[in-house]
């Protein structure tokens, strides 16, 4: 019973109720609809980790892998190249040692005298007299 001592007023609570319950079924459509794209947007996030962990970082290791193996064996070649050098720089070395020695006992076979210069000390091989003089 509305009546009309009381009635408008009755009439202007149930509009404040439905203007108050309206802006809050406007506040829950909103949220509905950023939860659904919130959703969106965590599907989209989800796959892209999965691509990342199961299909990205594999590739990546896998290169990895390969540099690092690649590298190891660039290093054994290098090892091995290194170590014939050395074994070829040594036999020249000591052909040399043996050609010097037989040089020497070819000269003292003949009766010639052998200095023991320094085979560093270039100026060893000079002599000062044989060299014109220079005026400046």
């Amino acid at each position: 019973s509305l009546g009309l001592v009381g009635g408008g007023k009755k009439i202007q609570m149930v509009r404040e109720k439905y203007t108050e319950l309206l802006q809050n079924l406007i506040k829950l459509a909103s949220l509905q609809t950023s939860f659904v794209t919130l959703d969106e947007a965590m599907k989209v996030t989800n796959r892209r980790v999965n691509a990342l962990e199961n299909v990205t970082i594999p590739k990546i290791q896998g290169v990895l892998d390969y540099i690092d193996r690649e590298l190891d064996e660039l290093e054994r070649e290098d090892f091995t190249r290194l170590k014939l050098v050395q074994s070829k720089k040594e036999a020249t070395i000591e052909e040399e040692r043996k050609k010097k020695e037989a040089d020497i006992a070819d000269k003292l076979s003949k009766g010639l005298t052998v200095s023991k210069a320094n085979d560093a000390d270039i100026t060893a091989n000079f002599d000062a007299g044989d060299d014109a003089d220079v005026v400046f």
